[in-house]
């Protein structure tokens, strides 16, 4: 893929001979190439009008108060290249590092909140472009027979105990997203990806990035993609309450949202259950993967059916 993202230098005004660095391998690959940062999307997944669909919305978050958010930057041919049938972007450099497990995520997590509800207060009261087209991500999407990412039963290290259990805890889950709902006042435009490697520090600066999964979504599940890979540490509590008393500061969230976190929390374990079995390319999956994060996914259906995950809320 390098070669591919070299002849794609000249479009975006660098020498074809400009260094690259791939910086991680994931749903895409992302490159370094002198002051961008290069997505080569997978092929098959995201359409053009998708594509082209969030970095419309990312044009329009660009420089709103108290929002910070990557840029895009356009080439030759747009803001989406073309070459030999892949799809590839580009965003600005950010000065910065990924927030890391390690990190004092308590200091981050109200002003993750904050984003959040700006993003959020934003998709409400945007009018998107004609033609403006995302995935959704909800109960049929993530659990039903053809999901986005795969489905769980594919998980690595699942054997039969361990697909009963999570087929009672799906059934529950879908029935309490079913009676919840996906009206407008829950359920819009969201990131969907907000993890701890989709947020850049740089000294007191939070700065969202990879708006590739952006799409319709319960607005609390955002709050859940934050939690990703991380949904067993035992800060989560404190976590969860810093987040909430972000995003308190900036938009409204009724104790129904609320009382619907340990749900969307469990749904994204599961959804990221399936992805690290679907994508174990990935460099994500060599992190995260392997029949332990399986383990764990099983560990938290038993909590979800037993209600053992109403703590989650209960300390926020």
């Amino acid at each position: 893929m390098s070669d591919l993202i070299a002849r794609a230098l000249p479009l975006y005004g660098l020498p074809p001979d400009t260094p690259l660095t791939l910086l991680n391998r994931s749903e895409n690959e992302t490159w370094a190439a002198g002051d961008l940062v290069l997505r080569l999307h997978r092929a098959g997944y995201h359409t053009k009008a998708e594509i082209a669909s969030e970095l419309a919305w990312l044009g329009a978050l660009q420089d709103l108060p108290g929002l910070n958010a990557v840029r895009p930057v356009a080439g030759r041919q747009g803001l989406v290249t073309e070459i030999d049938g892949r799809f590839l972007v580009a965003f600005a450099r950010l000065p910065g590092q990924e927030l890391q497990p390690g990190d004092d995520l308590s200091r981050w997590f109200a002003p993750l909140g904050e984003i959040t509800a700006r993003l959020h207060l934003h998709a409400r009261a945007w009018t998107p472009p004609p033609g403006f087209t995302r995935k959704r991500w909800d109960a049929e999407t993530i659990l039903g027979p053809h999901p986005h990412w795969g489905h769980w039963r594919q998980a690595q290290g699942l054997d039969g105990p361990g697909a009963a259990l999570l087929a009672r805890a799906t059934e529950a889950l879908a029935a309490r997203l079913a009676a919840y709902g996906t009206g407008s006042e829950r359920f819009g435009l969201i990131h969907a990806d907000l993890r701890l490697a989709n947020l850049m520090v740089d000294g007191e600066r939070l700065t969202a990035i990879d708006f590739d999964d952006c799409g319709f979504g319960w607005w609390a599940y955002d709050l859940a993609a934050a939690l990703s890979f991380i949904e067993t540490d035992p800060r989560l509590p404190d976590l969860i309450a810093r987040w909430l008393e972000g995003y308190a500061r900036i938009a409204p969230m009724g104790p129904e949202d609320r009382a619907m976190i340990p749900s969307l929390i469990f749904l994204r374990r599961v959804l990221l259950t399936a992805w690290l079995a679907t994508r174990a390319d990935s460099d994500t999956a060599q992190g995260f993967g392997g029949p332990g994060y399986t383990a764990g996914t099983l560990e938290l259906a038993e909590g979800y059916l037993s209600g053992g995950l109403r703590f989650f809320v209960e300390k926020s």
